[in-house]
């Protein structure tokens, strides 16, 4: 899990899957995938691969081992691949 995680969220600013530019008051997420941060569009494009459910509940399994924080803790880094960011 990076360190930086959370400023790797909130100051991105484009997109790491199509590099669409961010604004402030864009919402964002992490890749269950990659865990970088993403736009809302390439997210939908990922809940849709046929993978994601395996993948999404490993990675909540990996972050609650990691961290000891529940995966819906606002304040944790599990948090932030499954509800949106803005800035």
């Amino acid at each position: 899990m990076p360190k930086t995680w959370e400023e790797k969220l909130s100051c991105a600013v484009s997109c790491a899957r199509c590099h669409r530019k961010l604004a402030p008051s864009d919402e964002r997420i992490l890749s269950v995938y990659d865990h970088e941060p993403i736009c809302m569009p390439c997210k939908r494009e990922e809940e849709k691969r046929a993978d994601y459910a395996d993948v999404s509940k490993e990675a909540i399994g990996q972050c609650m081992a990691e961290t000891e924080l529940l995966y819906g803790d606002p304040k944790g880094y599990c948090y932030h691949h499954f509800y949106p960011f803005k800035c």
